[in-house]
């Protein structure tokens, strides 16, 4: 995409992974590498899952490169030579303007036929799921939800 997605948030770490790991097999192609990075470090990770898999790309790496890692080299390699340990990330904390959401539920498929709207205002770059959380709150009679919690965060099973 234009704005340097690759997929979405949460397919973001396997496919720099995969542009990294293929990048002397295949003819370059014009993507802006600068940009998705730019994405990764903008959001919020939450799901141990997601950061698994961009961790390595943020330090030039893949999984496969894994298998060729040898620890007992590193050990006493002064800490100046180590790749670091985390990122910095420097938009954590910082405020962000609000917005206006207009959601909707529709069903037009099974049971009784509906259609809801509102406007909610949330913090700019919020989930689709902070949207719902707060349609909820504010008009709990027209929206609600329930959610699973999975390994890659929480999973919503009902609206």
């Amino acid at each position: 995409r234009r704005n340097g997605m690759i997929g979405n948030i949460y397919s973001m770490g396997l496919a720099l992974q995969a542009l990294e790991a293929t990048r002397k097999f295949y003819a370059p192609r014009k993507w802006d590498c600068t940009q998705a990075f730019s994405v990764v470090y903008a959001h919020d990770y939450q799901q141990p899952m997601a950061m698994a898999q961009v961790l390595p790309a943020l330090v030039g790496r893949s999984y496969l490169d894994a298998a060729g890692l040898d620890c007992a080299a590193t050990k006493d390699m002064s800490p100046s030579r180590q790749l670091p340990l985390s990122p910095k990330l420097g938009t954590h904390g910082v405020p962000r303007a609000s917005i206006q959401v207009h959601y909707s539920i529709t069903n037009t498929l099974q049971g009784k036929h509906f259609h809801y709207s509102t406007t909610v205002t949330v913090p700019s770059g919020s989930t689709l799921l902070q949207v719902m959380e707060v349609a909820a709150e504010e008009n709990p009679q027209d929206f609600s939800f329930q959610t699973e919690q999975t390994s890659w965060g929480p999973f919503v099973t009902s609206i």
